[in-house]
């Protein structure tokens, strides 16, 4: 069943198509892997299903989800960039549920510890700082501060290019946890092909806007069509 749907979408800036004509469909349940280099739209069209901006043409259909701001979620690359230095990590995560008023304010630090427990850090981490924990940490605070609002859907951009390969397992063994234990539905972006191929069940691969291949994981890994996706093959070490 379709979770999330889009059809010929096109986004411009300027007289440059940053997306162009893209169609795709995520299953609900399922991890759909978007791979491409740098700058080829895989973070515009993130944006556009979180309706951070409006597509110039075409349209997102959600099946099934009613608050796209609360129920649709993103990770980042680099947490340390969307962690406040001056704020500590209870609040952090707290704050999304502040915002949206879900939990009352005396309820909001025990639901913060709660998520801290959900990705494996102890709960006394809230009373720290980001600057306080490595990176992989601050990654997993990421994790813990987009799961706040129970979502259904979760956009993981770029969640582990920053991370020494050791974490990275770490961090893309507890997102397979976490989609099976909390019934999670995935967009995974990455520029490395081989991550790809570990978390996802269909990738689509996206050049200069344009998804230029999509399949079923097995098939593009193993039999891909364009020379393009065999090139990101070659280009990439497993991890």
């Amino acid at each position: 069943m379709k979770l999330i749907e889009g059809k010929q979408l096109t986004k411009s800036f300027g007289k440059n198509n940053a997306v162009s004509d893209v169609s795709f469909a995520i299953e609900r349940g399922e991890v759909l892997g978007l791979v491409g280099e740098s700058g080829s739209g895989k973070s515009t069209l993130a944006r556009l299903i979180l309706k951070l901006i409006e597509p110039t043409s075409g349209e997102i259909i959600y099946h099934g989800i009613d608050n796209v701001r609360r129920e649709c979620q993103i990770v980042f690359q680099d947490p340390q960039t969307s962690l406040n230095p001056r704020i500590k990590i209870g609040e952090a995560i707290g704050e999304p549920l502040l915002v949206h008023g879900v939990l009352s304010p005396n309820l909001i630090p025990q639901k913060a510890q709660e998520l801290l427990s959900i990705v494996k850090l102890p709960e006394n981490y809230a009373s720290r700082y980001p600057h306080e924990l490595s990176g992989g940490e601050r990654q997993r605070v990421g994790i813990a501060r987009a799961l706040a609002l129970n979502p259904k859907f979760l956009i993981l951009d770029e969640p582990v290019s920053s991370l020494d390969v050791s974490i990275q397992v770490d961090i893309l063994k507890l997102l397979k946890e976490l989609k099976q234990r909390l019934n999670l539905t995935y967009l995974f972006i990455a520029h490395d092909i081989h991550v790809i191929a570990y978390m996802s069940d269909r990738i689509a691969v996206m050049k200069e806007g344009w998804i230029v291949e999509i399949g079923g994981r097995d098939q593009v890994l193993n039999s891909p069509t364009e020379q393009y996706t065999k090139r990101l093959l070659a280009a990439t070490p497993k991890i």
